[in-house]
């Protein structure tokens, strides 16, 4: 008997004795890669500054405490940033590469790149985004093939988490069986240097390939919310809180108390949601993978998703973290964190086939998504 076409849906047919058995299709990582630039910026690099308050006054607190105070709260003694000759795209290129070791890139059916700034040039503080950072990821790779298609995700912080989302929609939909999803930025360039949060941001890249599987493993499940109705501007671009500065460039702000707040409310509640889809509860879960954008926060956020359980007890090592050297690279920061974990390149923290880890990431929208992943 010949068997039937493969439907749409993700879903493979397979006669066996008149009988028919469904096999879901999955979508596991098989590949991770990143960027850590090379230049280091310690905290004493700060020292130095201007800063100046939202309504343009001049900060007259001494930089050292200032710097003090911020290393306290988010836990960042040093990040990294770009050298000059380096943009978005070059570093998606890199970590791509990576991703792809002995991979033939002519044999993926997707790019998808997170990014929100495009390629900021050192010397033009200005978005760049046509063509697209994932056309331009493809050009660098020499990819041939036009059916490759390339696309970039605009999504505030949480953009890979939400391009890992689409990979698996385009894999269950029959679309795809192979996408490379990749998160760049260079947040260096867009940083007032006269506003305190201006220390907080960093640069990198990171990527994962996506391979469809019939293995009972890999994405198990995801949601994703938008807050736009009262929360919309929380992250935003504006001009320099220097007064004096003559430029028309725009900066990211932030209001990060008001941040702080709304992310400990609903990022715990959208995991125990996600691992509630997935079928799993949160003791099930080998690792917890947050967004690194304030170790404080993050912490916090922990401690209350432990709570929604219950638990008051958290299990030592079960949220890696890399935001006190690495800073808060935003698209960057998760599949970063997941290249060193996979490379077991995170000191004490180790992961293997059947674990559970559960993603989670907030940002400009706002935005917030969580994953279920089981490692094949």
């Amino acid at each position: 008997m010949t068997p039937p076409p493969t439907p749409k849906g993700g879903v493979k047919t397979i006669p066996i004795r008149r009988q028919t058995v469904s096999i879901m299709t999955h979508s596991i990582i098989t590949g991770t890669g990143s960027y850590i630039p090379t230049a280091r910026i310690p905290n004493s690099h700060f020292l130095n500054r201007e800063f100046y308050s939202a309504d343009g006054i001049r900060l007259t607190k001494p930089n050292a405490e200032i710097i003090q105070t911020l290393q306290n709260i988010t836990g960042i003694r040093e990040r990294r940033y770009v050298t000059e000759d380096l943009k978005t795209s070059d570093i998606a290129f890199f970590a791509a590469k990576k991703a792809l070791e002995g991979v033939d890139p002519e044999s993926l059916d997707i790019i998808i790149v997170a990014q929100n700034l495009g390629d900021v040039p050192t010397d033009n503080v200005r978005v760049d985004i046509v063509p697209s950072i994932a056309s331009r990821v493809k050009h660098k790779l020499r990819i041939q093939n036009p059916y490759v298609v390339a696309y970039d995700v605009p999504f505030g912080c949480p953009g890979w988490l939400h391009g890992m989302t689409l990979a698996d929609c385009h894999i269950r939909s029959g679309d795809a069986k192979k996408i490379l999803v990749i998160g760049a930025e260079t947040l260096s360039r867009i940083s007032d240097p006269h506003d305190i949060d201006s220390m907080i941001f960093a640069d990198g890249a990171g990527a994962a390939l996506v391979e469809a599987t019939e293995k009972e493993a890999g994405i198990l499940a995801h949601v994703t919310r938008t807050d736009a109705a009262d929360h919309v501007y929380l992250l935003r671009m504006e001009k320099s809180y220097n007064p004096n500065h003559t430029g028309g460039e725009l900066y990211i702000k932030m209001d990060g108390h008001d941040i702080y707040r709304y992310a400990l409310k609903i990022v715990p509640e959208v995991v125990k949601k996600c691992l509630e889809k997935a079928g799993y509860s949160l003791v099930d879960v080998k690792k917890v993978l947050l967004h690194q954008a304030n170790e404080k926060m993050d912490h916090a956020i922990l401690t209350r998703l432990f709570r929604l359980y219950g638990i008051k007890d958290i299990p030592e090592g079960v949220m890696p973290m890399t935001i006190a050297h690495l800073g808060n690279s935003s698209v960057a920061t998760l599949p970063t964190l997941l290249d060193l974990l996979y490379r077991e390149d995170l000191e004490g923290h180790h992961v293997g086939s059947g674990d559970i880890l559960v993603f989670a990431s907030v940002g400009a929208g706002m935005n917030i998504n969580a994953m279920v992943y089981k490692v094949p």
